[in-house]
């Protein structure tokens, strides 16, 4: 192995601040958050879908997966666009949702499926799928008046492509 393996430094000085930037960036990246209304409601319907399916595959056996809940918890007090009875079914199964997700996260910690045994997920099936169909509804009336191209990006995500 040479004796003069990494050269002079200079050339180090300059890649190790800016390999730093770059795992820092990668690290502390946020979610980007929903800017319209359609954005709000897509973001809602993708953690819906994604808990029914959760479920409909929720097992006590194993290690069970945690509902969904982000979506909510960025947007919940933006959603007075949405009829009334709809925030609330939404407020219902996301509310329930962390309520489930506590216990399961005791469950792991304490490697007990105890915890898991107060968790009945078909209290859950019915605020999530009056809460899928609502925003089913309201993306479909939505999306149709605002036109095929809606909420549709270009390659760089602004005006640049699409």
């Amino acid at each position: 192995m040479p004796e003069n393996f990494f050269g002079e430094g200079t050339q180090w000085m300059i890649l190790i601040p800016i390999i730093v930037l770059i795992v820092f960036s990668f690290l502390f990246r946020r979610r980007k958050a929903e800017r319209t209304e359609v954005e709000i409601a897509g973001s809602l319907f993708f953690d819906v879908n994604e808990n029914l399916k959760l479920v409909e595959s929720f097992s006590f056996r194993g290690r069970p997966r945690k509902f969904k809940t982000g979506s909510w918890n960025r947007n919940s007090a933006k959603v007075d666009f949405l009829e009334a009875s709809l925030r609330s079914a939404l407020a219902d199964a996301f509310g329930l949702a962390e309520d489930f997700n506590q216990e399961i996260e005791a469950a792991k910690k304490y490697k007990s499926t105890t915890y898991l045994s107060a968790i009945n997920v078909d209290k859950l099936e019915k605020p999530l799928t009056k809460s899928k169909q609502g925003l089913e509804d309201w993306l479909k009336a939505n999306m149709q008046q605002m036109g095929p191209d809606a909420g549709r990006r270009g390659c760089l995500g602004g005006g640049f492509g699409g």
